[in-house]
């Protein structure tokens, strides 16, 4: 297996990390889009973090990773007819899925196991990606060049935490709950908006500008390249302490109380920015709710909510011809009168 570059050697980029920190503790946030320069580390972040997951129980021998204590009920392993009498459970890692561009729907979503049909006759299915995600994270590099058939049937999956096959004479219906991460050069291409609605958070990736930085930058890649295991095992005890602050704030999460007053205070916020829809709310609040458990913090703080303000808002906002200011600054404007630090 290839060794990925460790996620506490990544330079700067803090918002960045800390965005795909929160949703490791709190899946539900969403997902993260990070848009920027070409080689600014966004799919080294990825890649890095995946290393970070903890490992979770699954039941042995599902193709879908379903948690033994919570099987899912669409599950044809686990609750189809053929179903093992007892779930024994296993350690597995935390699954991080690479969907290509070019990958065809049957690969994503699955299809007819070929070789069991011409062997046997058998009509047996074939589990695609998503199977792969479930429980996990699916990461799409360049998701604002994504065809658009694949971007419908992903709103579909999102939307529902279930895959539907209706092909070939097969019915399938299985789990496919993941966190979903893309990365992008929004030179390149816009994000359809109905994909990047589904996105908890966005983040922006810049090439550092100071030569210090751009220095430490090269000497740690040229490390890594030169010697992978040894660079990674340098960097072994910070991705520890990462690790266990990771899984420290998931099992603090449900404890952390958030306010009537912090909630106003988010809905306040949300309105004076402009933002679409009521997602803005829920998601600030998820993501001030998950940051304060991974600083250990035991209620969400004014301090929370500054700090992930601009990730929630910044692709969620109206379009203000009127205002030729970029999402950013206007986040950040409307942080300084609605919450002043």
């Amino acid at each position: 297996m290839a060794v990925a570059f460790p996620f506490s050697a990544i330079v700067g980029q803090d918002e960045m990390k800390q965005a795909l920190l929160i949703a490791a503790v709190d899946p539900t946030i969403g997902g993260v889009l990070v848009i920027g320069d070409r080689g600014t580390g966004k799919s080294t972040a990825v890649r890095g973090l995946a290393a970070l997951l903890p490992l979770q129980r699954a039941v042995m021998g599902c193709p879908y990773g379903c948690d033994p204590a919570a099987p899912a009920g669409a599950c044809p392993f686990c609750s189809g007819p053929a179903r093992p009498a007892k779930r024994e459970a296993v350690l597995v890692p935390t699954p991080v899925v690479d969907l290509p561009l070019g990958a065809t729907e049957d690969r994503v979503v699955g299809s007819l196991d070929l070789e069991k049909a011409l062997t046997r006759g058998e009509k047996a299915f074939e589990p695609g990606l998503l199977a792969r995600a479930n429980r996990g994270f699916l990461y799409i590099d360049e998701v604002n060049l994504l065809e658009d058939n694949l971007v419908d049937l992903l709103l579909d999956v999102a939307a529902s935490g279930e895959n539907v096959v209706e092909r070939e004479g097969l019915s399938i219906r299985h789990p496919a709950r993941f966190v979903l991460v893309g990365s992008g050069n929004p030179e390149e291409g816009e994000l359809r908006p109905q994909l990047l609605d589904r996105f908890g958070l966005c983040v922006e990736v810049r090439t550092p500008t100071d030569v210090p930085s751009r220095i430490e930058v090269v000497r740690r890649r040229d490390g890594f390249e030169r010697s992978p295991q040894s660079f990674a095992d340098t960097w072994a005890a910070a991705d520890g302490a990462v690790r266990a602050t990771v899984q420290k704030a998931r099992k603090r999460l449900p404890k952390i109380v958030i306010s009537d007053d912090a909630l106003g205070k988010i809905a306040s916020l949300c309105m004076a920015a402009g933002a679409d829809g009521l997602r803005g709310e829920l998601t600030l609040m998820r993501a001030s709710r998950a940051l304060a458990s991974l600083e250990g913090a035991r209620q969400v703080q004014p301090s929370h909510i500054r700090a992930v303000a601009a990730s929630v808002l910044r692709h969620r906002l109206r379009r203000n011809p009127l205002d030729d200011v970029g999402s950013t600054a206007r986040v950040e404007r409307t942080l300084r009168d609605v919450l002043p630090a």
